[in-house]
C-alpha cells in the first residue's frame, strides 16, 4: 500500500515555486541589464533598510538591503513600477548612488519582515544611535522616576516581540538619561541579571531579569561599541553615540569576565553635565579667587586630584572655559575625549598606535600652545614631559590620582621627579570630591547634638580666622527624608568639596626634603586654606548637604585638626 505524506510534498512544491519565481526573476534582470540576487542567504543591513520608510517600501515594492557610506545596494520587483522610480529618484536626489537589483517578493519579503527587528533608534556607521525628538519625549514623558523605569523595562519584557532586546535598550538608555543617570550597571548574578543606575555618585537598583534576555543585550551593546563578540576572556573597552536634538551625548562601554558572565558598564557622558561655570562647582569664595589668580597666570602647573568620579575632569574643563580667549591656543591630550570644547584643540590618546600621554604632550608643544591640558599624569615619562613644559612657558592643566592635595608631591616624587624641579614647576595642588545637594523639596532640619555636635564644634574650631569664611549657625544641620522629586533618596545633584596648596617658599622648602603628606600639611597652615572637611561641614551647617553624606564622601578622621594658626 502506498501512502503518501502530504506536507513533504507541499513543502517539495513550495520549494519548487520558489526556485521557479528566482528563475524568472533571474532571466527578467538579464534581459533589462539589471543584476540579479536571492536574499535568502543575504544579511539585510538595518541601516540601509532605514533609508526607506516601511510602508513606502512595501507600496514601492522596494529595500535597500546593503549600504556602505553613500553606496546602496537596492533590491526591486521591478524598475517600471512609478512608485520604484521615483523611491530610487529621491534617494539619488539625497545624494545616495544606489546599485539596482531585480528579486523576487519572496525576498523582499525577507527585507520587510526585518522591518519589525528596527530599533526606535537609527545606528550609523561611525557608531552613533539617534533616537528620535519625538521618540525622546515619550520616553521623557513616561519616565519621571525609578519606579517609572522599572515598569516600562518589565513592560517591554513580558513582550514577545523580535524587537524586545531594542526597545529596553532603548528605555534603559533613555531612563538613565532623564534621569541624570551617569552609569548604567549590567551585572550578571548566578540566576538573574542586575539592572542598576548610578544617580549622584550612588547606585541605585531598578530591577532584574533573565539570562537570555541579557546575551542577546550584551551582543547588540558589543555591535554598537565595536567590541568583538568572540572575545569572552578578557576586558574590552569601547564606545557609541546617542544624539538627542542636537546634542551627540557619548556613552563609553566597559565589558569585563566575570564568575557567570560578561559584566557591562555604560558610562554616560552628557556635555550639559560638564557645561559648569567655574563659580558653580562649590569652590569657596578665597579659593576661587586663588584659583582664577592661578590659571591666569602665563606658564606653570595646576593639579586637580582625587579618585575617579570626583568631578576632576569637570574642574579642568571649568578652567578651560575661563582661560579661553581667541589670543591663546590651548590643546588637550584626554583618553577618551570625554567633551567636545568649542575653539580649543583636542586630541584623543591611542596606545594601540602608540600615541600615548607622553607622544602627545610632546606632539602638541611642536604647536606651540599657551596651555596644555593632560587629562591623566599616570607615569614618569608623561609626569616628566609635563612638568618640563610647565617650566618652559606654559601653562599646564592636569590630574592625579592621589587622595588629598599634600599627596600630590610625594606622588610626583615616586614618579622620579626632581623635587626642586616640582617645587618650580607647580602653581598649585587641589583635591576634590563630590558630595550629593540635599533635596531641597523635602531636607529636615535637625538640632545639632552628641556626636555630630561635638565633631561640628572641633572642625569649626580648628578653621582659622584669617580664612576669612562666614560661620553659619552651629545649633542645627539638616537630614535628607525622600520624597517624588528625588526619588526618595532625599538627595538631588551634587557640589564639591575641595582643598588646595599653593606652592609658596614654605612649601617649597618642605618638598626638597622628601617630605611625608602631614609635613606638607604642616608647612601649608599658614595659607589658611580650608580642608575638604572643613568644606564640607561648613555646607552641612549651609543646609547644602548632611553629616551623613560627607562621612560617606571624606575621609572625617585624616587629618589633626587640632593644630590652628
Amino acid at each position: 500500500m502506498i501512502t503518501f505524506d502530504e506536507d513533504r510534498q507541499n513543502q517539495a512544491l513550495d520549494e519548487l515555486r520558489k526556485k521557479e519565481a528566482e528563475d524568472l526573476a533571474r532571466t527578467l534582470a538579464g534581459k533589462a541589464g539589471l543584476q540579479y540576487i536571492n536574499l535568502a542567504a543575504v544579511p539585510i543591513d538595518n541601516d540601509g533598510l532605514r533609508l526607506i520608510p516601511e510602508t513606502v517600501s512595501k507600496e514601492a515594492g522596494i529595500a535597500v538591503f546593503d549600504s556602505i557610506g553613500k553606496r546602496l545596494k537596492v533590491a526591486v520587483l521591478s524598475v517600471e513600477n512609478e512608485k520604484t522610480k521615483q523611491s530610487i529618484a529621491e534617494l539619488e536626489a539625497k545624494g545616495y548612488l544606489p546599485t539596482v537589483y531585480l528579486v523576487t517578493l519572496q525576498s523582499l519579503k525577507k527585507a520587510w519582515d526585518q522591518y519589525r527587528d528596527l530599533s526606535y533608534a537609527t545606528e550609523s556607521k561611525g557608531g552613533a544611535i539617534e533616537i528620535s525628538s519625538e521618540e525622546i519625549q515619550k520616553f521623557a514623558s513616561q519616565l519621571k522616576s525609578l519606579s517609572d523605569i522599572t515598569g516600562l523595562i518589565k513592560g517591554i519584557l513580558s513582550e514577545k516581540k523580535s524587537y524586545q532586546i531594542s526597545r529596553m535598550l532603548e528605555a534603559t538608555l533613555a531612563g538613565a538619561l532623564s534621569l541624570g543617570a551617569s552609569d548604567i550597571h549590567i551585572e550578571p548574578q548566578e540566576k538573574t541579571i542586575r539592572l542598576r543606575y548610578r544617580l549622584d555618585g550612588v547606585l541605585h537598583d531598578i530591577l532584574d531579569f533573565d539570562a537570555q534576555t541579557f546575551s542577546l543585550i550584551l551582543s547588540r551593546i558589543k555591535l554598537l561599541s565595536g567590541l568583538k563578540l568572540n572575545v569572552k576572556a578578557a576586558g574590552q573597552d569601547g564606545r557609541f553615540s546617542v544624539k538627542l536634538g542636537e546634542d551627540d551625548i557619548e556613552i563609553r562601554t566597559s565589558v569585563l569576565p566575570g564568575a557567570y558572565s560578561e559584566s557591562i558598564v555604560l558610562r554616560i557622558l552628557n556635555p550639559k553635565s560638564i557645561a559648569v561655570p567655574l563659580e558653580s562647582l562649590g569652590i569657596r569664595p578665597k579659593l576661587l579667587d586663588l584659583l582664577i589668580r592661578q590659571i591666569n597666570k602665563p606658564n606653570g602647573m595646576i593639579l586637580t586630584t582625587g579618585p575617579t568620579g570626583s568631578g576632576k575632569t569637570t574642574t579642568l574643563y571649568a578652567f578651560l572655559r575661563k582661560v579661553h580667549t581667541p589670543e591663546i591656543k590651548i590643546i588637550t591630550i584626554e583618553d577618551p575625549i570625554e567633551y567636545h570644547l568649542p575653539g580649543i584643540v583636542q586630541t584623543q590618546t591611542n596606545p594601540e598606535k602608540g600615541y600615548t600621554f607622553a607622544e602627545g604632550l610632546r606632539s602638541a608643544l611642536r604647536q606651540d600652545p599657551d596651555i596644555i591640558m593632560v587629562g591623566e599624569i599616570r607615569d614618569e615619562e608623561t609626569a616628566e614631559i609635563a612638568v618640563n613644559s610647565a617650566l618652559t612657558g606654559h601653562l599646564v592643566f592636569s590630574t592625579l590620582h592621589t587622595n588629598t592635595a599634600a599627596g600630590t608631591f610625594p606622588r610626583l616624587i615616586d614618579l622620579k621627579i626632581n623635587p626642586k624641579v616640582m617645587s618650580s614647576a607647580i602653581n598649585v595642588a587641589m583635591a576634590q570630591r563630590l558630595l550629593r545637594r540635599l533635596c531641597p523639596d523635602c531636607k529636615r532640619e535637625k538640632l545639632l547634638d552628641g556626636k555630630d555636635k561635638s565633631f561640628v564644634e572641633k572642625v569649626v574650631t580648628s578653621i582659622p580666622t584669617e580664612a576669612s569664611e562666614q560661620i553659619p549657625n552651629q545649633t542645627k544641620v539638616w537630614t535628607a527624608v525622600g520624597c517624588d522629586k528625588c526619588n526618595m533618596t532625599g538627595y538631588r545633584g551634587r557640589i564639591g568639596v575641595y582643598e588646595a596648596i599653593v606652592v609658596d617658599d614654605a612649601v617649597s622648602k618642605t618638598v626638597t626634603e622628601n617630605p611625608s603628606e602631614r609635613e606638607i600639611k604642616q608647612a601649608a597652615l599658614p595659607q589658611h586654606i580650608l580642608d575638604m572637611r572643613q568644606d564640607g561641614v561648613l555646607k552641612a551647617l549651609e543646609g547644602i548637604t548632611s553629616l551623613d553624606e560627607l562621612g560617606r564622601v571624606v575621609d572625617l578622621e585624616e587629618t589633626d585638626l587640632s593644630a590652628k594658626i
